[in-house]
């Protein structure tokens, strides 16, 4: 990265104009329209993910401390193991789908989820699914750290025992201890860094985390099992609902599983996009639920082993490694490492499902002054400090529920998109249009009319049901009918809004918006720069001349 002159600090500090960055001449939109490099289609020089790179992005995204929890939820509820696994199973494979099938749109057009949304929601309406992705992304970002910031309390513990005696300087009020805020904010600068690298760039990152995270995980469980010296009761233990019960509370867990990657399925696009084809990203469907359901189980057997030597289920990780410190130097050694691996895993995750994703939004709503890497530098600060995590971890349990509960909004997305792809416009869009505010998806005012039917008819009998989540049954008073509704919520959505958005396109067709064939450029003309050879199949054009070709996209000022 170019490091600025003197001069041009000083315009910066002084200008606000200065921030501007340039406008692309291989822009789509109108001359009228602000884009960036980054709202463009990818060129073909950054399309350079494989199958392999694609499976170990979702390693890199599932293996993490939130995972290696999520039994706990489906065990707390009166589940057993045995309906734990199936659970991660079935819901994984459920969110695969849609990831799937939206992750086929970015990777062969190659536009981000922000810039895919016009063709289903139309050029306005699409601000709100980006605002509410933003947001959500922002959130989890913030959240990621503050729980990462345990990963660097056990190393720092374990290069210094000393640093556990630091005495607390804030009040209760604060949400976080003196101790706890120095390991946030080492947690938070050394992240910023690495979240600055492009989504191009990395493939290191993912075979660092994909070696890393898992050996740490296979250690952790065989300790445990050696220390206990059996897998522990927990395998033993059955469900204790039963009927109807037990049925609800299935679908229910089910529905957890699901909305934890209910952002993913609707965003994918924004990594997809750098796939090499269409083809590649097809992995995410068997690879998925695979890689979750494995670090699931990882949790369920060392979580029972470590009732054995401590007398409760551990199901943080951390609390294990935190055992090891008082086992001497040797103990010692084990903890930083084992908790420097949960931290490349954290900060992996939050690069990967968080920062990007933030930071497409932000190239979007502020074209003129950010692209991705200014997006992960705001969304950096905004959810590491304006949000104040550490506060919302400890004290804010009914934003929890509410941003729990979120995949309310986030299945009819996906579902729309999903639709609109490949049961209405037949997997044919106007690439250029969609960058254009006055193009063929303009609808009425900007608004496609059949996407506000479908999200809202699906939305708004779950709304109950979330109320009550947030508020619990002392202030919401709800029928057992739409409480039960609401377990399945994503999965609800989803579906409807399927059902309901293309019925509405069949009934009441927008005609200027159905095609025959993809329109790849302003001349009709499948450009290099945005197209490869197997992303054409019969859909052929002449390319442009390799002076021509859009240059690559991290190419770009800060």
């Amino acid at each position: 990265m170019r490091r600025p002159s003197t001069a041009e600090l000083r315009r910066r500090l002084t200008s606000l104009h200065s921030w501007e960055l340039p406008k692309q001449n291989g822009a789509l939109a109108p001359a009228h329209v602000w884009t960036n490099r980054d709202m463009d289609p990818t060129p073909i020089e950054d399309q350079t993910w494989g199958a392999w790179l694609i499976l170990a992005y979702w390693a890199t995204d599932t293996i993490n401390l939130a995972t290696w929890q999520t039994a706990s939820a489906i065990l707390s509820v009166g589940l057993s193991w045995r309906e734990a696994i199936p659970i991660m199973i079935v819901g994984n494979f459920c969110v695969a789908v849609p990831l799937v099938l939206n992750g086929a749109i970015g990777s062969k057009l190659h536009v981000p989820f922000s810039v895919i949304a016009t063709s289903g929601f139309g050029y306005y309406l699409r601000y709100f699914c980006i605002v509410s992705r933003a947001i959500l992304a922002m959130f989890w970002l913030g959240i990621q750290s503050a729980n990462g910031a345990q990963c660097v309390t056990i190393m720092l513990r374990a290069w210094a025992p000393s640093y556990n005696d630091i005495p607390n300087a804030l009040p209760a009020s604060a949400g976080i201890t003196t101790q706890g805020m120095v390991s946030y904010f080492i947690f938070w600068i050394i992240q910023l860094p690495l979240l600055l690298i492009h989504p191009t760039k990395l493939r290191p990152l993912f075979w660092l985390k994909l070696s890393a995270a898992p050996i740490a995980a296979l250690a952790m469980m065989g300790w445990s099992i050696h220390r206990a010296g059996s897998g522990g009761d927990i395998f033993a233990l059955r469900a204790t609902a039963t009927g109807p019960q037990y049925a609800w509370l299935w679908l229910s867990c089910m529905s957890s599983v699901t909305g934890n990657w209910s952002t993913l399925a609707v965003n994918i696009p924004d990594f997809t996009r750098y796939a090499k084809s269409p083809n590649g990203q097809f992995i995410q469907l068997p690879a998925m639920p695979i890689i979750f359901t494995a670090c699931g189980v990882l949790g369920i057997v060392t979580t029972s082993a470590s009732k054995v030597f401590t007398g409760e289920y551990l199901w943080n990780p951390l609390d294990i490694v935190a055992i090891w410190l008082d086992y001497g130097p040797g103990g010692r050694c084990a903890a930083f490492f084992v908790g420097l691996a949960w931290y490349v895993a954290q900060v992996g995750t939050n690069i990967t499902a968080n920062s990007i994703s933030a930071a497409n939004d932000l190239t979007v709503l502020f074209p003129r002054w950010i692209n991705i890497r200014r997006g992960c530098m705001i969304a950096a600060v905004i959810a590491g400090w304006v949000l104040v995590p550490w506060k919302i971890l400890s004290s804010a349990q009914t934003f929890l529920a509410f941003m729990g509960g979120y995949a309310v909004f986030l299945g009819p997305m996906a579902g729309i998109m999903v639709s609109d792809y490949w049961l209405v416009k037949k997997g044919h869009i106007d690439i250029p249009a969609l960058y254009d505010p006055n193009g063929r998806y303009r609808y009425l005012g900007g608004c496609n009319w059949r996407a506000v039917v479908a999200f809202l008819v699906p939305v708004t009998p779950l709304l109950p049901g979330l109320g009550l989540s947030i508020s619990g049954p002392s202030a919401v008073h709800i029928n057992d009918g739409v409480t039960n509704l609401y377990t399945f919520n994503w999965l609800f959505g989803f579906v409807t809004s399927i059902v309901l958005y293309t019925a509405l396109s069949y009934a009441i067709p927008a005609k200027e918006t159905l095609l025959k064939d993809t329109i790849w450029d302003l001349d009709d003309i499948a450009i290099e720069a945005h197209m490869r050879d197997d992303d054409a199949g019969a859909e052929k054009g002449s390319g442009l001349g390799p002076s021509e070709k859009i240059e690559p996209s991290d190419a770009k000022p800060l």
